[in-house]
């Protein structure tokens, strides 16, 4: 916890307002793949195809909509942004590896890399200033 407490600090010292509008962003992005998964759950089921053999297949269609979804909220909204992050990490490596199991497809892989690593710097980062984090005093 300690640790988190100096990220935050340290984090809150060095924000700038790029970054935050870099963490909406993000969040609007996955927001919208929810929006889309939901929308279109058998382009998900084929997206899956090369899982569908395996146990808890169905339990991976059910948790990656709605992850993205309510995780895009809480990331464009800077609450609870590391903890959103977390969650959203096992469904951004599983779109990796996806494109190497499965059929390659480059332009799908290198938006599953850049968003994978943009949570991966938030992951460290955390929220920032402009949060809801800060505002609530979670960070400070």
């Amino acid at each position: 916890m300690g640790t988190i407490k100096v990220l935050n600090k340290w984090a809150n010292r060095h924000t700038y307002l790029p970054l935050d509008l870099i963490r909406v962003a993000l969040g609007i992005f996955l927001f919208i793949k929810g929006v889309d998964f939901m929308a279109n759950s058998e382009m998900l089921a084929q997206l899956l195809k090369p899982f569908q053999n395996m146990a808890g297949s169905m339990m991976i269609i059910h948790y990656v909509a709605p992850a993205h979804f309510i995780g895009g909220i809480l990331i464009a909204t800077g609450l609870l942004t590391r903890w959103a992050i977390v969650a959203q990490l096992p469904i951004l490596i599983g779109a990796v590896v996806l494109n190497f199991v499965g059929d390659m497809n480059t332009p799908n892989l290198i938006t599953a890399i850049c968003t994978l690593l943009v949570c991966g710097f938030f992951l460290i980062y955390g929220s920032g200033k402009h949060s809801l984090d800060y505002y609530f005093g979670m960070q400070k």
